[in-house]
């Protein structure tokens, strides 16, 4: 007969992936083996990638701030050889809403075209109505929403410029400083005030603060791209269905009326099983 968790010990180790905890620190508080966690992250977080795409639709998003996010499968890429595997730099696009702080689509793949260009296809298709978007200025965003969205979506970018990053031992580590930040119109008519990345920045920071694998400057990683994209939907169901979000006092699914209530981890595992 095969070893099978109960739900409460489930929940508790799902509960401590979602809040950072790294998978041999679960080990150690439950007692259960690291590859059975694992197995249970991956299978979860699968559900809950399932889970978004059936639930994140016909959305009422009216201005979404969208970006990607840097991450590494096995090695970095400036160890990669020939001959690796799926191995290397991966980037997750994302998307926020501005208002709900819901995140209707991410997507884990190259920053390139074509990875923005399915991701913004993606979103397209969970969109109820028109809606204002916000980007930095990849170049891959102008053609990925226009061939997306067409004339039907109002577009600008905001570039920022970073100053040379500090050559003192102290500050090795730290972000580079702003030096000008420019918005720069693209299509339709975006309500110049309103054009930001300061939400999907924050989203981000958020990201690496909940996935320990995502944290800067951390021996964790992933070995295996699913088990990547599994960790990626583990925290965006625990995100917009779970987690409190302080400025809307409520979860974001449910000020998008997307979920009519709180949900706990009890509830995100069974709705993921």
């Amino acid at each position: 007969m095969a070893n099978v968790l109960n739900m409460d010990k489930q929940i508790m180790i799902i509960g401590a992936l979602a809040e950072g905890s790294s998978i041999r620190s679960i080990e150690r508080m439950t007692g259960v083996h690291r590859d059975t966690i694992m197995r249970l992250g991956v299978k979860v977080g699968q559900g809950c990638a399932a889970l978004l795409d059936g639930t994140m639709r016909n959305l009422p998003c009216t201005r979404l701030e969208i970006d990607e996010i840097w991450g590494f499968v096995g090695k970095k890429e400036v160890n990669v050889r020939p001959s690796d595997n799926a191995v290397g730099s991966v980037w997750t696009f994302c998307a926020i809403d501005a208002d709900t702080k819901l995140v209707p689509a991410f997507l884990v793949g190259d920053r390139d075209k074509k990875t923005a260009t399915a991701f913004m296809q993606d979103v397209k298709s969970r969109m109820a109505t028109r809606i204002q978007i916000s980007t930095d200025g990849l170049n891959a965003y102008v053609h990925a929403v226009e061939t997306a969205f067409g004339a039907d979506v109002d577009y600008a970018q905001i570039i920022k410029v970073y100053g040379h990053e500090d050559a003192e031992p102290n500050r090795r580590y730290s972000q580079p400083e702003v030096i000008s930040s420019e918005k720069v119109y693209i299509s339709g008519k975006p309500q110049w005030d309103l054009v930001s990345t300061s939400y999907v920045e924050r989203l981000n920071a958020t990201t690496r603060l909940h996935m320990r694998r995502m944290t800067r400057l951390t021996l964790a990683f992933s070995k295996k791209r699913e088990n990547f994209e599994a960790a990626m939907g583990l925290h965006f169901a625990y995100y917009n269905f779970v987690k409190r979000h302080s400025t809307i006092r409520c979860t974001p699914a449910m000020a998008a009326g997307v979920a009519n209530t709180f949900w706990s981890v009890g509830d995100l595992v069974e709705a993921a099983a």
